[in-house]
């Protein structure tokens, strides 16, 4: 049985000591070396197959593995692209953030997939914020709809997997990662459907997911024909379903802080906050920030870290430091994990095909993708790394 942490005011154990700042220009300098490198990997990975568009991950042989646009993961690659041209304004990097955009396109009205946020909102959304492309804005647009078609309001929730016979109606914590496609629809749109759908699930969401500790759950099934009726609540990811999942709790801090942004609504700051105080008093965080795979995983500390988690709720950190009374306690702890992902989980340059982090892990019950590069782990350590920028110049995080 999981062990209950009640979480009461605000301790951060370990963080008493200031983290050293990273040197951006020296680690943007080197992503930009391995980006250049996976780049000429990506013709030789496709085989020939025109639909693998993306990077993904490396294989048992340790060759570069593509995925096709449907894959949840195809935004994150051509997101990272973009987060290097935001930095450097090389154009270089436009021009190939376009490029690999461009591959996404199709799953604007892609209605099978719960996941069209990621896979939109990390290639066209970071597009449409850093060149205001006309047609980036109709995509986006698009997408939303598409999205929408998922929302049940019975539930008050959008659908995750369809495939899934365990569960009737599921609704997985990454979710709410996908609801920053909604909010932006309707500040480009004016629109205000897509807005309500992003609240309604933000709001159940809340009432169902997380545990007295301020924990979530990874899955929770509802009947779509009842009124807050849910069926159950575990994990697909996790150890098991009454264990912490590290980058479920990653999705909720980083999704809630998100939430707050685009509404103001401060159950979403508190919520935010509550997260943030499991993982930073959790007696199962490394010294070094960067979680195991599971909070409570059976094998602590023999048991494989997640890199990707770190780097979202570094991420996510540095937004909320700048809506929180405790801000400073998290922007000292958001340095932290991006000093030590950066000296000891990057790739050596030149290695791991253009892989910028190693360490992470995709879903270990499953055994897939464990200890390995991941390309949203990048994407969100580069991320993370421009947001410690705007934090210290004091600009927003977002649009």
């Amino acid at each position: 049985m999981k062990k209950v942490v009640v979480v009461v005011g605000v301790v951060f154990i370990g963080l008493i000591s200031q983290a050293q700042s990273v040197d951006l220009k020296r680690v943007f300098s080197d992503a930009e070396k391995q980006t250049d490198l996976m780049i000429s990997e990506v013709p030789l990975a496709k085989k020939g197959n025109s639909a693998l568009v993306s990077p993904r991950t490396l294989d048992a042989k340790g060759e570069l593995e593509l995925c096709p646009s449907f894959r949840w993961v195809s935004g994150f690659f051509p997101g990272t692209l973009w987060y290097l041209y935001d930095y450097t304004r090389n154009e270089k990097w436009k021009k190939q953030a376009e490029e690999f955009t461009a591959n996404i396109e199709k799953e604007k009205l892609n209605a099978a997939s719960h996941d069209v946020g990621f896979k939109v909102y990390c290639s066209f959304g970071n597009g449409y914020r850093l060149t205001k492309n006309k047609n980036y804005k109709e995509i986006i647009i698009q997408a939303a709809k598409t999205l929408s078609t998922r929302f049940n309001p019975t539930v008050g929730c959008i659908r995750s997997w369809d495939t899934m016979p365990k569960w009737k109606f599921p609704v997985i914590i990454d979710n709410m990662l996908n609801l920053e496609l909604l909010f932006a629809a309707t500040r480009i749109s004016g629109d205000s459907s897509f807005y309500k759908i992003a609240v309604s699930h933000a709001n159940t969401t809340l009432k169902n997911h997380f545990r007295k500790d301020y924990s979530c759950y990874h899955v929770v099934d509802y009947d779509s024909t009842k009124k807050d009726a849910v069926i159950t609540k575990g994990t697909r990811q996790g150890f098991s379903d009454e264990s912490a999942w590290a980058r479920g709790q990653a999705w909720a801090i980083y999704g809630f802080t998100m939430c707050y942004r685009e509404t103001k609504d401060p159950k979403y700051l508190k919520q935010a906050e509550n997260v943030a105080g499991y993982i930073l008093n959790n007696p199962n965080l490394p010294s070094d920030l960067v979680p195991y795979w599971d909070y409570d995983a059976p094998n602590i500390p023999h048991e494989q870290r997640d890199a990707s988690a770190a780097a979202c709720f570094a991420s996510g950190l540095y937004e909320l430091s700048t809506y929180s009374k405790n801000g400073k306690e998290y922007r000292k702890a958001a340095d932290k994990i991006m000093e030590n992902l950066t000296n000891s989980y990057r790739s050596p340059i030149g290695q791991n095909k253009g892989f910028i982090l190693l360490h992470s892990t995709g879903a270990r019950p499953a055994k897939s993708e464990v200890d390995v590069p991941l390309c949203y782990a990048d994407y969100y350590y580069i991320e993370a790394l421009l947001r410690s920028k705007k934090v210290e110049n004091k600009v927003k995080i977002a649009f």
